[in-house]
């Protein structure tokens, strides 16, 4: 039986299975003659689920893949392998052993994201090789509807004297037969004195189109990286990563290829100068990651990240509550002070917000346990309380990693009633750093802490796995409105098809100083954001993330127009689409929450008009309540129109968009 016919029988069965209400994990075969018959020729091929993706893999001589969507090929043969210390290389001359196959549907629960029921459909083929040398090892395969992720995995060895092992290099490649556009990002200070390849730094950049070729091979480009290809568009990420170095890209200096460009995998490389990862057997790789969609919005709505990852390990996650805080850092003037402090809670509660974030200044330098000179805990923990608010509290990561400084300050936290902490300048995705968030994360659980990672590494699936690591950074967000120009409309219309696929990102939307591009300046207090209001309140629709940060002050929130969508906006969601969308130029989405629909659409600086339908609304009459730019936010971007009217599922809604404008809108059943 051919791949394609089996990948058909197996559909068929498992699509019975479904229809008589069975629960299971899988349909694997096993037997040593169907593993010989997928192994001729050293090739064997896993299909997804839907039959419109293969990966395939060759052995009996240099371990490489492919990969065809729609059956035109994205991913040319590229090599498998991992360099050890020991002298070993996996991949160089590797003999294919024999196969196990299974196929899967299930869904889970993720109470913290873009959908709350996640369908986990994909098909898993485990390839056992040997390599030259005798050492043996797995390739594993799932192949979805939207995407493949693969990983190395490392078994005990017989007889050996030490499990122990030093990765030195990760050979993974990515061959691209065409030199197609990409999105790419680069990460602070590359370059540079210090970080000379660019793996060190807060990963916050822009994602900038350019030919495969343009990638330099001399400095590694952070992850995400999004590949246009003909049939589909390639999103190269990573997930599950636990112990481990996290994973870089450069353009290889060979040829892809007479026109293809190829991408290595690079790993962080450890502080200690001991090789890449020093582990012991059993271990597996993270998953590399390929999210593919035919359309951009197809990427945004991908969960392969979350389902690549492991279920969480926390038995009770009702004290992790999504929602909106106030914060001063970004619009503060003067240093915090309980006063500050204060008028944030206050704020907060007149919201319906449930968190006030106080950052930088709030505790005594290295002392984490202690409020500043200016600020009186002991006030704002009983404000807080009686206002039914709760705190978070920013920490520097050394403050907390110092002698363990968290053991003592998180138990602190707990009896405080502290919601969650915000933790910043790691700056690093070593072994050693992946293993402290890991470390961190968990310790936070066991006193009931969310976390908040800043200076960070992208999101791997972390917060399935655990759920109170709720958000976290890694993205050029509102805070470089405070000194650069860098948050342009184009940015932040591709933020939802490149950084924010790998998961959520703490963006810190809700600038309310408004400026059209000709009139914004930086380096001023109080700060502007580019782009008008309508831009700045789709931003709450069009990036993800469980828990929000509101950028300004209450003062420029206070009877402003738009104020009133952010009292009712969510922020986990029960359905997420993307109805339009160009990386890059413009974004319309819709995300359910309950009975009602919310809708956020995005532009470059370029003035659109968007025919919407409205077919994603449910039967009977809906409550539509537009939040849309004004007749004159071309020139005055803190102008917003609102207009309150019925709609059914069968009508279209026409979307003005202005330059570098925006609109929002919820949709609620008549008389709800």
């Amino acid at each position: 039986m051919n791949e394609r016919a089996r990948g058909r029988t197996c559909r068929f069965v498992t699509a019975i299975m479904v229809v008589l209400g069975l629960t299971f994990g899988s349909i694997g075969c096993h037997s040593a003659t169907r593993a010989q018959n997928d192994l001729s020729g050293g090739r064997v091929s896993v299909l997804s689920p839907d039959g419109t993706i293969e990966m395939t893999i060759r052995g009996n001589g240099p371990l490489s893949y492919s990969v065809s969507v729609d059956g035109k090929t994205v991913l040319a043969d590229s090599r498998l392998g991992l360099k050890f210390q020991d002298g070993v290389t996996l991949g160089a001359d590797t003999r294919l052993v024999k196969t196990y196959r299974c196929a899967t549907t299930r869904t889970w629960e993720n109470e913290f994201g873009k959908r709350r029921i996640v369908r986990d459909r994909h098909n898993e083929l485990r390839l056992f090789c040997t390599e030259q040398s005798g050492r043996s090892f797995e390739i594993v395969v799932r192949a979805f509807d939207d995407g493949i992720g693969f990983r190395y995995v490392l078994p005990t060895l017989p007889s050996a004297a030490t499990q122990d092992f030093v990765l030195e290099e990760e050979r993974t490649q990515f061959a691209f037969p065409e030199d197609w556009t990409c999105y790419a990002g680069t990460n602070e200070n590359t370059g540079k004195p210090g970080n000379p390849m660019g793996y060190v730094g807060s990963q916050e950049s822009e994602y900038v189109p350019m030919p495969l070729s343009d990638l330099p091979t001399e400095q590694v480009r952070m992850l995400p990286l999004l590949v246009k290809t003909p049939p589909a568009w390639i999103l190269i990420t990573e997930s599950g990563l636990y112990d481990w170095a996290g994973l870089w890209i450069n353009r290889a200096a060979e040829a892809g290829g007479s026109a293809g460009v190829t991408l290595a995998a690079r790993l962080s490389p450890r502080p200690d100068g001991q090789g890449l990862v020093k582990s012991t057997l059993p271990r597996h790789s993270p998953w590399r990651t390929l999210v593919i969609a035919r359309r951009p919005g197809g990427l945004a709505e991908s969960d392969l990240v979350l389902n690549l990852s492991a279920p969480s390990v926390l038995a009770d996650t009702s004290w992790i509550k999504p929602g909106i805080g106030s914060w001063d850092w970004w619009s503060q003037v003067t240093r915090p002070s309980t006063a500050t402090f204060k008028e944030l809670i206050e704020f907060s509660a007149e919201m319906g917000w449930p968190y006030v974030l106080l950052d930088a200044g709030w505790s005594r330098r290295n002392n984490i346990t202690q409020g500043s000179q200016a600020v009186n805990m002991e006030e704002l923990l009983a404000l807080a309380k009686e206002k039914n608010v709760r705190l978070w509290l920013w920490l520097h990561w050394s403050s907390v990693d110092r002698n363990d400084a968290y053991k003592e300050a998180f138990p602190l936290y707990e009896k405080w009633g502290i919601a969650g902490v915000k933790i910043d300048f790691m700056n690093r995705d070593d072994q050693d750093m992946v293993h402290w968030y890991e470390r961190i994360t968990k310790a936070a659980a066991e006193h009931h802490l969310m976390v908040n990672f800043h200076g960070a590494f992208k999101p791997t699936g972390m917060i399935r796995t655990y759920p109170n690591q709720i958000t976290r950074e890694g993205v050029l967000g509102n805070e470089y409105n405070r000194w650069s120009a860098r948050v342009t409309p184009e940015h932040k219309t591709t933020l939802p098809f490149t950084r924010m696929v790998a998961g959520p990102g703490d963006y810190t939307p809700g600038g309310f100083l408004n400026k059209q591009l000709d009139q914004f300046e930086c380096n001023v207090r109080p700060t502007q954001v580019q782009g008008t209001r309508g831009a700045e309140l789709a931003l709450f629709v069009c990036l993800e993330s469980p828990v929000i940060n509101a950028a300004d002050h209450p003062r420029h929130y206070r009877d402003q127009p738009g104020l009133d969508f952010l009292r009712i906006v969510p922020t986990v969601w029960d359905d997420t689409r993307v109805l339009d969308g160009a990386v890059g130029e413009h974004v319309v989405m819709v995300r359910r929450r309950g009975e009602r629909w919310f809708l956020g659409a995005l532009t470059d600086r370029n003035a659109r008009d968007i025919p919407v339908k409205l077919d994603f609304l449910g039967k009977g009459s809906w409550t539509l309540k537009l939040w849309k730019d004004g007749p004159d936010s071309d020139t005055i971007g803190e102008r917003l129109s609102v207009e309150q009217r019925t709609v059914t599922a069968s009508d279209t809604l026409a979307l003005h968009l202005a330059p570098a404008g925006g609109a929002v809108a919820s949709f609620a059943p008549a008389g709800l």
